[in-house]
Order: C-alpha cells, then sequence, then structure tokens
C-alpha cells in the first residue's frame, strides 16, 4: 500500500529524541513523495513498483527535493496549524512556526533514507543500491511482523514522550 502509516512510526520516536532538530513534517513529505513513485506504478498496473526513488540515489534526490520545496510549503502549513484555534490535538503537539535548515535536513535525509531501507526489508522488487546493484541483502532481514511491531510502537512511545511533555510544559 502506498504511503503507508507504519513509516511514521520511527519518525514520531527521532522527534521525541531530538525535537529541535528533526522536521517531522519534513519527513512526513519524503514518505509520501517516495510512495508517489509506487502508487503510479500501481494505478498502471506496472512491475516493479519500487523503482528509482526506492534507491538510496533517488532518495538523496527526494531529500533534496523536500528540502528546498518542502519547506516553504511545509512552514507554510504549520502557520495555518498555529492559526488554527480548535486543531485536533494541538494541546498535546504544538507546533512551531519555522522549521531550520537543520531540521529540515535532517527530517528529509532520514525520511527518504528510511523509507527506502524499511522497504526493502518487505517488498523484494526494491533495489537499494541500483544503479550500481541490483541485489537486496535486507529483504526479510526480519519478518514482516517484527518490522510493523517496530515501527508502531516506536510511533506509540514517541507520541508518549511528546504529549506527556507537552502537557508538563502548559
Amino acid at each position: 500500500m502506498p504511503v503507508t502509516p507504519y513509516h511514521f512510526g520511527p519518525g514520531v520516536a527521532i522527534k521525541a529524541t531530538i525535537p529541535r532538530y528533526f522536521s517531522f513534517t519534513i519527513f512526513c513529505l519524503a514518505q509520501v513523495v517516495t510512495d508517489c513513485e509506487t502508487a503510479y506504478h500501481m494505478v498502471r498496473g506496472e512491475y516493479p513498483l519500487h523503482r528509482v526513488l526506492h534507491t538510496y540515489l533517488g532518495a538523496t534526490g527526494v531529500a533534496v527535493f523536500c528540502i528546498v520545496v518542502g519547506r516553504p510549503v511545509c512552514q507554510f502549513l504549520l502557520r495555518r496549524w498555529a492559526e488554527w484555534p480548535d486543531a485536533p490535538f494541538k494541546r498535546y503537539f504544538p507546533v512551531g512556526h519555522a522549521i531550520s535548515w537543520e531540521a529540515a535536513i535532517a527530517g528529509a535525509f532520514i525520511g527518504a533514507y528510511s523509507h527506502v531501507f524499511l522497504d526493502s526489508i518487505m517488498h523484494p522488487d526494491v533495489r537499494p543500491f541500483s544503479p550500481f546493484s541490483e541485489s537486496n541483502p535486507c529483504y526479510l532481514l526480519v519478518g514482516l511482523v517484527t518490522l510493523h511491531l517496530f515501527c508502531i510502537v516506536s510511533g506509540i512511545l514517541g507520541a508518549s514522550y511528546l504529549a506527556l511533555h507537552s502537557t508538563a510544559k502548559a
């Protein structure tokens, strides 16, 4: 399934760990941009589904795109969120108005590279080191249940930490 929410779990945990130096918004954008490729090939019925953007070389391009184009777009959306008085979960997850360059770079690269890594464990058609190698040494490195549990648990732990710390400040 393109744009899987499982990918967001580790990003929430990273945001909880280094909140000032990591943009979760740009991390999510990198996830969605990467999976646009998969959605495109699914709609067209073309295999393999995971191609250029699901390589580390392609992920580098995704990250640069998310930094250059995504940062101003995400900042605009975050300003709208901040201005919305009754935004869902706003009390627990307040947001700033600006995304630092450091946070944008970290969010974009961690988002794009983690997407390739997680998908290379799960999908047999991912070739993460292409065009240099057609092998996928990560395929089924861990079982799918373990992979999904890791993503879910890391997301729950990260969200819990963020919620507890933001309500302690309020």
